[in-house]
């Protein structure tokens, strides 16, 4: 093969090798799920269904777990004032990891009219993972407290997971329990010098995309030695 096309012939070699590695990086699979809740509220039982939202961000030592309402649940026959009504939820923990994760957030930040869907705010807590793998996190209790009354909104349609997240437990296992979580659904390292988890979307995307990156330079390193080398033979002949 000529010296030209067997140089380029390299390159792109090189060039499918790191595209290959690239595209088998995990990714975080996330859906919009239906939850049809069942709430009990002090004036009786009440149905609603909204979908749910759930994201998982790097964050430390572990994942910062973000829970979101599409539609208001339940209400109040009464107007809830500014700062009246606080929200809490658990989220069900499956797959490689098990226990329940707690979410809170903040007051309503404005008046909520009587008999009107109670619109929740996003809900945040911390995760971090004891067990590496794929970790699924699905829409648990649903708890409203407001003036001094408290409502709890259970689904009943057995919902799926919102979000999957493939992640690694930190080794040393040196993290206090209770982390965000409950029912053994944290632990891995805290601030004592052991390894911190990492995401299977962000930190091994990138992993694999340095591998990747140093398999192409490797490839275009042979290409020139190759292109060095027959120019040297040419010229001692």
């Amino acid at each position: 093969m000529p010296y030209p096309k067997r140089t380029a012939a390299l390159a792109s070699v090189a060039a499918l090798a790191g595209s290959a590695v690239l595209l088998t990086a995990p990714v975080a699979r996330a859906d919009v799920v239906d939850v049809d809740y069942r709430c009990q509220t002090p004036i009786g039982d009440k149905g609603a269904v909204s979908p749910i939202d759930i994201k998982g961000v790097r964050s430390g030592g572990g994942y910062r777990i973000t829970m979101s309402w599409q539609k208001g649940v339940s209400s109040s026959p009464v107007e809830l004032g500014k700062g009246a009504m606080s929200p809490s939820a658990t989220i069900e923990l499956g797959g490689a990891d098990s226990g329940t994760l707690e979410v809170t957030g903040p007051a309503n930040d404005a008046a909520i009219p009587a008999d009107t869907p109670i619109k929740i705010s996003d809900l945040s807590g911390t995760y971090t993972p004891e067990k590496s793998g794929e970790v699924t996190f699905t829409a648990g209790v649903l708890t409203i407290e407001a003036l001094g009354t408290t409502t709890t909104c259970t689904p009943t349609n057995d919902p799926g997971p919102s979000l999957v997240l493939d992640v690694t437990a930190g080794g040393g296992g040196g993290g206090a329990p209770g982390g965000g979580a409950e029912d053994g659904g944290t632990g891995g390292t805290g601030d004592d010098g052991g390894t911190l988890p990492r995401t299977g979307p962000a930190d091994s995307a990138l992993a694999l995309g340095t591998l990747g990156g140093t398999v192409l330079l490797v490839g275009a390193g042979g290409a020139l030695w190759l292109a060095r080398r027959n120019r040297a033979a040419r010229a001692d002949t």
